[in-house]
């Protein structure tokens, strides 16, 4: 019988990353640049296992070929097979990040034989001033981006918004976008680890090397159309509240200082919690055998842990313990 799983930590060092993240995770610090917390993937070379319980040691792509239906969905593991289909991160850009796009599903397959990448940033922490990068300020064509970017020009031409904590971007795979210094996020986003760089700065990589650009490769991955707004906005209330919903992913937040309560029974799909603020329980319910009666599983969970309820659950409870609880829950039901 599956249950609630936590996975052990993917820290990722990055020449942009810095110290916010074992503070916010409460781990000790390593003392090196970490840009990245992997908190659930399927990526080759940097896949999940689980942390604790019966099923401690597992990598995440076994327990989806030994319980496919059950953890992802019987409808799901039919589209995805044996793939987990998000990854989520939580993100510490100490400087700013490259200026990058992603493909879409199928430029990727195509090019790379994976999937695309759309992603979604949940701002966590802010730094007075800090902001992000998100599509073009106004009409580019593909000559003057070129242009651009060969004279160190590009950021004149895109969007720049204030990010504060709360604030919701959308990215869908083709959108130019950096974040920015000073930015705590969570990232939702397909199981893809393609990224085409357009502009560094001129910095060199963790190797003291220059750090290889796609620009040529952008080209075909870029969507040079304005959007008339590129700030997600959202009901911001006691309860969960819906952030997007997309092909790839339904994110919502859950903000509550007493238990909720959330019926899964008929929603065929994995759910993913990120605890951004807060800690207490999740208390599920899930069948103890097939068409027999629900056993209750308790899991904890604090600020900057993760977890993935198997899509057997019949429903979930938050409860808090002191401070509210503020959870981002992802999962796919398009």
């Amino acid at each position: 019988m599956l249950y609630p799983l936590k996975f052990k930590d993917i820290l990722k060092e990055t020449v942009w990353g810095g110290n916010k993240i074992a503070h916010f995770k409460g781990l000790e610090s390593t003392g090196r640049p970490i840009g990245e917390s992997w908190e659930i993937s399927g990526c080759n070379g940097s896949e999940s296992v689980v942390k604790e319980g019966p099923l401690e040691g597992t990598p995440l792509s076994r327990l989806i070929a030994e319980h496919g239906d059950e953890l992802l969905g019987k409808r799901l593991h039919a589209i995805y097979g044996n793939e987990f289909p998000l990854l989520l991160k939580f993100i510490d850009s100490q400087s700013d990040l490259s200026i990058q796009v992603h493909p879409d599903d199928e430029l990727a397959a195509k090019r790379h034989g994976c999937r695309g990448k759309s992603e979604m940033w949940y701002i966590i922490d802010a730094e007075p001033g800090a902001s992000v990068l998100s599509g073009f300020s106004r009409e580019v064509s593909k000559e003057e981006f070129v242009k651009l970017v060969e004279e160190n020009r590009l950021t004149e031409v895109l969007a720049r918004h204030e990010a504060k904590p709360g604030d919701v971007f959308y990215l869908p795979a083709g959108r130019v976008h950096a974040i920015c210094t000073g930015c705590l996020l969570a990232e939702i986003q397909e199981t893809s680890d393609i990224t085409y760089r357009i502009f560094d700065y001129g910095r060199l990589g963790l190797d003291g090397k220059p750090r290889q650009l796609h620009v040529e490769e952008s080209m075909d991955a870029v969507d040079f159309s304005i959007a008339p707004s590129y700030r997600t906005l959202y009901e911001k209330k006691e309860g969960e509240s819906e952030i997007i919903r997309t092909k790839w992913f339904t994110t919502s937040i859950v903000e509550t200082s007493a238990p909720l309560r959330k019926d899964l029974s008929g929603m065929d799909s994995f759910v993913t919690v990120m605890c951004v603020d807060g800690e207490g329980t999740l208390q599920t319910g899930i069948p103890a055998f097939k068409g027999g009666p629900t056993k209750g599983h308790v899991t904890s969970i604090r600020r900057g842990e993760s977890v993935l309820i198997p899509a057997s659950a019949l429903s979930v409870e938050f409860i808090p313990s002191g401070k509210p609880l503020k959870l981002l829950l992802s999962f796919i039901d398009e």
